[in-house]
């Protein structure tokens, strides 16, 4: 034989065994598609099912079905023979210098990802968290939109929220009023308790169970200090705060109790 028949018989040789590189790729490329879009729509129903956040699940999702298109498109490039040693060192370097780059969104990018995951607060709970107290408008992958009692907005970076402790006061129906009224040391004990028993008692937001406590707890520097609890409803909170420490001070002056002003007793010795 020729030494050009030898050569095309080489390269005969060649082109069918990429060839069948070739097949063996489109191959596991067609059953890689129909794998991911399968894998991808299962937890999308997992995500459905668990009521995740919509704004995760459209984030999420997508990325999820590019990475591993990645993947695929990595396998597939190494079926054909592409050396992907330097392709995959490439795409670490970009991927560092990306990082390196967008750390404090990416950091905010996790914490979006935990809050939506996780939900330790949802959309309409007031909440108490990185130096701010407000309604929560929205939650987005980057940022947690608050909107505050004196209707302000106030944005603040999800990694904030993710890493520091919080107070969610929509967590449960009911809340407890903490009141600290201050009497003179001449009131009687008896008629204090029996003025606050029959405020507390007798307004509609109080709630009889748990019952209201009312004690004697402590002797101050110019009075006696009773400490008053009441369980309300959450939203039902402020008002009813509000309305008890004014019928308090009304209640009071009617039975004469004096609510006593701060004083200091300095004795002179004259010598």
């Amino acid at each position: 034989m020729s030494i050009d028949g030898l050569a095309l018989q080489g390269i005969y040789g060649s082109l069918i065994a990429f060839g069948w590189k070739v097949l063996w790729a489109v191959v596991v490329l067609a059953i890689g598609r129909r794998m991911i879009k399968y894998l991808v729509n299962l937890i999308g129903r997992s995500m459905d099912r668990h009521h995740f956040d919509e704004s995760l699940h459209t984030f999420l999702i997508p990325a999820i079905r590019l990475s591993l298109f990645i993947i695929l498109g990595i396998i597939v490039a190494s079926m054909l023979g592409v050396e992907m040693t330097s392709v995959v060192a490439l795409l670490a370097s970009a991927g560092l210098a990306v990082g390196l780059a967008l750390q404090g969104s990416l950091a905010n990018l996790a914490g979006g990802v935990l809050i939506m995951a996780l939900r330790p607060f949802r959309v309409g709970d007031f909440i108490e968290a990185a130096g701010y107290s407000g309604t929560v408008e929205q939650i987005q992958i980057f940022y947690t939109y608050l909107r505050t009692p004196d209707n302000r907005r106030v944005i603040i970076p999800n990694a904030q929220l993710s890493n520091s402790s919080g107070i969610n006061y929509s967590t449960n129906p009911t809340r407890r009023l903490d009141f600290i009224f201050s009497t003179s040391y001449d009131s009687d004990i008896n008629t204090v308790k029996e003025v606050l028993s029959r405020v507390t008692g007798e307004h509609p937001s109080v709630l009889e169970d748990p019952k209201p406590q009312i004690v004697l707890g402590e002797h101050g520097d110019s009075g006696l200090n009773y400490f008053v609890r009441v369980w309300v409803d959450r939203t039902d909170y402020w008002p009813t705060r509000f309305d008890i420490l004014e019928k308090v001070k009304i209640e009071f002056d009617k039975a004469g109790i004096e609510i006593p002003y701060q004083q200091i007793d300095i004795h002179v010795n004259n010598k």
